[in-house]
């Protein structure tokens, strides 16, 4: 058991359990984490849309003009869409991306 876990379900210092392995919050270390995290997220959203709408890869990536092993690439997180690419896929989906300013 590491320093972070417990036994007898008390809190844990998040935080530190992050600085510890990824680096302090602004390092090259922590935002190279943020940015394989953010892809790892956006791809499931992508898999998992995709798949609900029964469409393949191949499919997918004839309707917004990419390759089968790019979709591929994005689902596993190994690179994150463009923006412009990104959209296309959510309307190749029947999905929508919404923007929205808080109110404060």
């Amino acid at each position: 058991m590491s320093q972070y876990e417990t036994d007898n379900n008390e809190l844990m210092d998040v935080d530190a359990m992050m600085d510890a392995r990824y680096g302090k919050v602004g390092t090259p270390e922590r935002e190279r984490f943020r940015q394989e995290a953010y892809a790892f997220c956006v791809g499931n959203i992508i898999r998992d849309a995709r798949r609900d709408s029964k469409v393949t890869q191949a499919d997918l990536a004839a309707r917004v003009g990419s390759t089968k092993s790019y979709i591929s690439r994005i689902e596993h997180g190994t690179v994150e869409p463009g923006a412009g690419l990104f959209l296309r896929i959510l309307a190749a989906l029947g999905l929508r991306f919404d923007i929205l300013k808080p109110t404060v």
